[in-house]
């Protein structure tokens, strides 16, 4: 007589045969329920970790979305882009993607806009000069030379002489032909505006947000 042992052994009735058995398909079992954890863990390990470590994009529980209405600690609000290679940082307040470094080469306003657009910054293209409120955006009133947050991770020149473009042209009520744009200057964070075909000035390039180009 024969009976059937978690339906896949069929075996000789007896007690100790039974027990044997049982235990012996238990075991397989077992082994096999540690095999698949195992594996589980392993492609956690090497693909999920990686990306929490080393490809910070500024989500989870310990980063507010980007929005323009929330004020944000610098340990909190830059994040640098190790997926990126280091070379941008993501700032959470307005979900713009910055240069680390921008470059300290000069410029006019239209060459700079045109460096924009071909640089590979982080390994990515779609890079442009930043609007004049974007790059205001990164100002802190209360700090000089640079005044930029307590703790920021950018690199930026910050005398006297260096001025940043922005994409936004300058009019006013004695200027109206186009022919100047703003610029910052983040020795202590002021305006400025230059001719865009004469003055030469450094470009700091941005990444996302909405942006415009003018003429």
């Amino acid at each position: 007589m024969e009976i059937l042992c978690h339906r896949k052994w069929h075996i000789s009735i007896g007690k100790d045969l039974i027990t044997i058995k049982c235990k012996e398909e238990g075991k397989k079992k077992h082994k096999s329920l540690i095999a698949a954890v195992l594996i589980v863990l392993g492609i956690f390990v090497f693909t999920a970790i990686p990306s929490m470590l080393f490809a910070k994009t500024g989500k989870g529980k310990n980063f507010a979305n980007p929005s323009w209405n929330q004020t944000l600690d610098s340990n909190k609000r830059f994040i640098v882009l190790t997926n990126m290679n280091q070379e941008a940082v993501l700032d959470m307040e307005t979900g713009l993607v910055w240069e680390q470094s921008p470059s300290t080469d000069n410029y006019s306003w239209y060459i700079a806009k045109s460096h924009c657009r071909v640089v590979t910054t982080g390994n990515r293209k779609g890079w442009r000069v930043p609007t004049i409120e974007e790059l205001s955006s990164l100002v802190d009133p209360s700090q000089e030379n640079p005044a930029l947050p307590v703790g920021h991770p950018f690199s930026v020149l910050m005398s006297e002489t260096d001025y940043y473009w922005s994409a936004s042209t300058y009019a006013s009520a004695a200027l109206t032909d186009g022919s100047s744009a703003l610029a910052i200057r983040f020795d202590a964070g002021g305006t400025f505006f230059g001719t865009k075909s004469l003055a030469n000035w450094h470009c700091w390039c941005v990444r996302g947000g909405d942006g415009y180009d003018t003429y």
